[in-house]
């Protein structure tokens, strides 16, 4: 019974606390766009095309 002294006033702490930083997440942003990055990873042109122009030019380099 007294092990319920100490396991409510954490529990009610760490429900507090996860409440807090859910709500300052929507005050600040975070859950406002869910569906761009999650399709920004499936763009595979933007992320690649960096090296695709350095290995262009590493080719056209040799050939010389």
């Amino acid at each position: 019974m007294t092990i319920l002294f100490l396991i409510l006033p954490i529990t009610l702490v760490l429900s507090g606390g996860a409440a807090i930083a859910f709500s300052w997440a929507t005050r600040n942003g975070q859950f406002d766009d869910l569906e761009t990055p999650a399709l920004r990873a499936l763009d595979d042109e933007s992320s690649h095309e960096p090296r695709a122009r350095a290995a262009t030019q590493a080719r056209s380099d040799r050939s010389d």
